[in-house]
């Protein structure tokens, strides 16, 4: 079995997910089963190149996992030619310049999302990296997840007759920073930092709809501060700038209509933090991060209203569980390997900077649609 190397540039690991979910569990873990496999049976590993703000941190991350190279100094990195990928989960803020850069480097591009702050930004890097004939994509994770590939196989099978609605709730209660301490970064909730529920979940939505169920036509959204400060890491009340909760009904094509409430003020009552429901003619699904149950028609109870005697049906009970029937392993891990295959062997990967331009379109829809009011209509 022949194996050849790819170096890539990480910018961002010392973020939460740069370092955990891009670093840690996915280059890393590819670095630990031999690398990426090919069709012909030969591998890529991979080489990595330590990218940030401060040495001390990527010295020390270097240091945990025996790893030799790191810079603060980007334009070092993007002019070793033994590093042709560029990876960016920088802050929204700081991530257009610098993948602007990369192209200019010759170097192909994996990004978090979003990738711009604005469409026309998106837009124009996609036009820059289809000038210079590198290879672009953008993270789409939640394509990848155990729970949404087993939905993504009902839809493909026909399972759901035709299609009506998709229901989602995602979210969480992201704690303040005073009596206990915030799950995500204080740049989450500063709108002049890249900040916003809007900007961040919007983007997901997008791929998840438009892969799964059709594109979206048109959007009508409310995005809501409901808490007005915080605490920083610092120990710093800061104002909430940003949009902390999302309430929305997207169209998309073939009718169907999908609600997605997305918030950092909810606390959790269902089995996982995200959850889509999709009812058809045919059965109706709920599918999480990891588990997909199923009802079909055949078996669907008959509830009949009567506020005046307690419920003692188990509706939960009436669901049955979607097996595995395969490994899915980590899904951001998952979407690696192909774009390493896209990028040495030209294997598929539709999710371009193109696609990434239609998430931030659509989380600008979302925000135009709040601020006005008015339903927003997307060409």
């Amino acid at each position: 079995m022949t194996s050849r190397t790819l170096g890539v540039v990480l910018n961002g690991v010392t973020g939460r997910m740069g370092y955990r979910q891009h670093l840690v569990r996915s280059v890393l873990a590819i670095r630990e089963q031999g690398g990426v496999l090919l069709a012909d049976g030969s591998r890529v590993q991979l080489e990595p190149l330590l990218v940030g703000r401060s040495d001390g941190k990527l010295s020390e991350i270097a240091r945990r996992h025996g790893l030799t190279r790191w810079t603060t100094d980007l334009d070092t990195a993007l002019a070793d030619a033994d590093f042709p990928l560029y990876f960016d989960s920088q802050l929204t803020s700081v991530r257009e310049k610098a993948i602007a850069r990369a192209i200019d480097a010759g170097k192909h591009i994996y990004t978090e999302k979003p990738l711009a702050e604005s469409v026309e930004g998106a837009l124009t890097l996609a036009r820059q990296a289809a000038a210079a004939g590198v290879k672009n994509g953008v993270v789409h994770d939640k394509l990848y997840l155990p729970g949404l590939r087993k939905l993504a196989r009902l839809v493909d099978s026909g399972f759901f007759g035709r299609i009506l609605s998709v229901r989602g709730e995602f979210g969480y209660w992201v704690f303040e920073g005073d009596w206990q301490s915030a799950q995500r970064p204080s740049w989450n909730y500063r709108a002049e930092d890249g900040g916003g529920i809007v900007v961040d979940m919007f983007c997901h939505w997008n791929y998840v709809l438009e892969n799964l169920f059709g594109a979206v036509r048109a959007v009508t959204a409310r995005a809501v501060t409901h808490i007005p400060s915080r605490v920083d890491e610092q120990g710093d009340t800061y104002e909430e700038t940003a949009d902390d909760a999302a309430y929305a009904i997207f169209e998309l094509d073939g009718g169907v209509i999908a609600q997605l409430n997305s918030s950092w003020c909810v606390r959790v009552h269902r089995d996982e933090l995200v959850e889509f429901q999709v009812d058809g003619t045919r059965g109706s699904a709920v599918a999480g991060l990891h588990k997909c149950v199923v009802q079909p028609r055949e078996v669907t109870p008959k509830p009949v209203w009567d506020p005046d005697l307690p419920e003692t049906r188990d509706y939960r009970a009436q669901w049955q569980e979607v097996p595995d029937n395969t490994e899915f392993g980590n899904g951001f891990k998952a979407q690696w390997e192909q774009f390493v295959r896209h990028v040495v062997a030209d294997g598929p990967h539709p999710y371009d900077f193109q696609a990434g331009a239609r998430g931030i379109r659509l989380a600008e829809a979302g925000l135009e649609s709040s601020r006005t009011g008015r339903r927003v209509e997307l060409g």
